[in-house]
């Protein structure tokens, strides 16, 4: 086995990276990212009753303004470096959807913002978020076209 390991460099790799990478503990891991994506479902759901309870907000109206300030939270969070820390912390926990997402717009607009304006901050801002944008908008445009036409029979 070890003239083995010797004449193949892609074993002697891998067991050098083995020995000096850091053991994860997949258990914290997952309990972490459990908790942390529970916490921001959960103060979503107290958002909308909140609203629905203070300012009598019902349906869509009331699905925006929640998503409103998920997005404003995790955008503000992201700029103050926090949501970092907390991705860090929780690991796939952070990526709920709508405050993941406001994450990785943000991000990469604060990390080229010293490159002006117009190509730091507007051109970088969809590096990560272009892609889910593009695919998003024409799927929603082809989904629009099939029920006008199917409107039209």
């Amino acid at each position: 086995m070890a003239e083995r390991t010797r004449n193949n460099p892609n074993e002697a790799y891998i067991k050098y990276v083995s020995s000096v990478s850091p053991k994860t503990k997949e258990t914290r891991s997952l309990l972490n990212a459990f908790l942390v994506g529970g916490a921001i479902c959960v103060i979503g759901q107290f958002l909308r009753y909140m609203f629905e309870f203070l300012f009598g907000m019902r349906g869509d109206e009331l699905a925006g303004s929640v998503s409103v300030v998920l997005i404003f939270l995790s955008a503000l969070l992201t700029g103050l470096g926090v949501y970092d820390r907390i991705g860090k912390y929780a690991g796939g926990g952070s990526i709920v959807p709508i405050t993941g997402f406001a994450n990785s717009v943000v991000a990469p607009a604060m990390e080229f913002r010293s490159e002006g304006f117009v190509y730091g901050l507007a051109a970088k801002m969809f590096v990560i978020a272009g892609p889910i944008l593009v695919f998003g908008i024409a799927s929603s445009v082809a989904v629009g076209l099939i029920y006008y036409i199917a409107g039209l029979f």
